[in-house]
């Protein structure tokens, strides 16, 4: 079981604090001969499996390394275009690494004020007045929760789908921010959490959370 990242969010769609606390290895290494038996196709500055699945690599993995050197979106360390450079015969054998796609710090902005946009629909959608909007979703492979405070703060845990006592852990986390966040006196409220104290303790409650510890008094 694991808890795989946190993000705070705040009234107005913005992100302003995110954690990742455990991304699971799935890369796969493979040398590939000419012609390459899966096929690829550039997709949002980056290049993807868009057919063929085999040994572990899954359609929508990206191209993240060719020889062993680091791909940067739609090129290799060199500056070639990653398309060209796999049509190219006197480039093989080959060897590629496929794997899930980083987030980077725009996407994540993105997403969150996203889900913002998502959480609000959903109370809005909901048969009964003041419903609190989306608390939950579920997938094959992770869970989101979502615990949104009278002032419209929201924290949002993304775990393995059997961790148990996200509801405690996210109550936890609203303590920290608290503590460590609103008495800060050098915050300012709605902007991005700096703070060590915060990360710290944000950490620690993850580790207990991942235990399945209880959260007592002075946890």
């Amino acid at each position: 079981m694991a808890i795989f990242s946190v993000y705070v969010v705040n009234k107005a769609g913005g992100l302003i604090y995110q954690l990742d606390h455990y991304a699971p290895r799935a890369d796969t290494e493979k040398t590939f001969s000419f012609p390459l038996d899966l096929v690829l196709r550039p997709h949002d500055e980056r290049v993807v499996v868009a057919f063929g699945q085999r040994d572990g690599i899954r359609v929508g993995h990206a191209v993240l390394a060719i020889n062993g050197a680091e791909v940067n979106g739609r090129f290799t360390a060199d500056g070639k275009d990653v398309m060209e450079f796999l049509a190219n015969p006197a480039n093989y054998p080959v060897s590629i690494r496929f794997g899930r796609h980083r987030l980077s710090s725009n996407e994540k902005l993105m997403l969150a004020s996203m889900f913002h946009s998502l959480f609000a629909i959903g109370s809005q959608l909901s048969p009964e007045v003041g419903s609190s909007g989306i608390e939950m979703l579920e997938t094959d492979t992770f869970k989101l929760h979502c615990f949104q405070t009278l002032t419209g703060i929201k924290f949002v845990v993304l775990a393995d789908p059997r961790q148990a006592g996200i509801d405690a852990l996210l109550r936890k986390i609203y303590e920290i921010y608290s503590d460590f966040a609103l008495k800060n006196p050098f915050y300012s409220l709605e902007m991005p959490i700096r703070c060590e104290l915060f990360d710290q303790n944000l950490k620690l409650a993850l580790e207990v959370a991942e235990k399945a510890g209880p959260f007592g008094p002075g946890s």
